[in-house]
């Protein structure tokens, strides 16, 4: 099997089946989605922006420019799961833990979020629970099992036994600015999400870390991400293309790997036009 440039996967990647039986998907789905992404020049987001307001809500925690997200992603040393997705297997699934709003201040007691996200065919589906920061990196890190309520039980084994079985850790950091919208009346089940200044680090992985972090995707672009759970509205669709908006299948999180030399650059990677090179350090003090 190979990848787009024609490079043979390395041993243990999407080729390598070992570990399958933990990849069978769950019964338990807290999101059932299907997803289009969308690549948008910076100077075309505030008409954008404007049209999808007259059509949809705000999200609620959306106020006063949008709100942070920061994503720690889980892989094998040979990058499995980035591969997986590469390859464009029809069973996928990576696992990463979230925090929404400003990183700095995040201590032991923060609530973030352990997520499964996985894709079965063209559908995503994402299960997660809320935890503690700590007893987050204790099932995730130390590969601990964790105080839980019930309903929680077999998720939780099944992040242990993904960690463990597979030998995960900690291998790239994502954070970005994001303005949300939810869809009205019948049209509560859409979503639509403006991502700007896609950063993201190699190392220094915890969430509240003082650490530099780099644009991994241009600073002038600017991410477009729908979500539906059975189609795009007319609206939608006729709205991207007047926007000359180009279709992406994009992965912040493969981006980041690409982009610190993890992996060759596949043909899915945003890179500036003017030049490949890796992008200004961002400044410590943004959250």
């Amino acid at each position: 099997m190979t990848h787009e440039r024609g490079t043979a996967l390395p041993a243990g990647s999407g080729a390598d089946h070992s570990g399958h039986a933990l990849r069978a998907p769950s019964k338990l789905h807290a999101f059932n989605r299907y997803e289009v992404k969308y690549l948008v020049d910076a100077a075309a987001v505030p008409a954008l922006r404007g049209a999808l307001e007259e059509r949809m809500d705000r999200d609620s925690h959306g106020a006063n420019g949008g709100y942070g997200v920061w994503s720690v992603y889980y892989d094998t040393t040979r990058l499995r799961f980035y591969w997986e997705k590469i390859e464009g297997l029809r069973f996928r699934r990576k696992l990463r833990v979230r925090h929404y709003g400003d990183r700095f201040g995040i201590d032991d007691d923060t609530t973030v979020y352990v997520e499964i996200k996985q894709r079965v065919n063209r559908v995503t589906q994402k299960r997660r629970v809320a935890l503690p920061y700590q007893l987050a990196r204790q099932l995730c890190d130390e590969r601990t099992m964790v105080d839980h309520a019930p309903a929680q039980a077999a998720f939780l084994e099944e992040v242990l036994g993904l960690v463990s079985g597979l030998d995960l850790r900690p291998v790239a950091m994502t954070g970005y600015q994001r303005q949300a919208f939810i869809g009205q009346g019948s049209e509560l089940g859409l979503r639509v999400t403006l991502d700007h200044r896609v950063r993201g680090r190699d190392r220094d992985f915890h969430l509240g870390a003082d650490a530099e972090n780099r644009f991994i995707v241009p600073p002038s672009k600017s991410i477009m991400e729908v979500k539906a759970n059975e189609r795009v509205p007319y609206w939608l669709t006729d709205l991207a293309a007047r926007t000359n908006l180009s279709v992406v299948r994009v992965s912040k999180y493969c981006q980041s790997i690409e982009t610190f030399d993890r992996a060759p650059r596949s043909i899915f990677h945003i890179s500036d036009d003017a030049s490949d090179e890796l992008s200004p350090v961002v400044s410590r003090g943004e959250g």
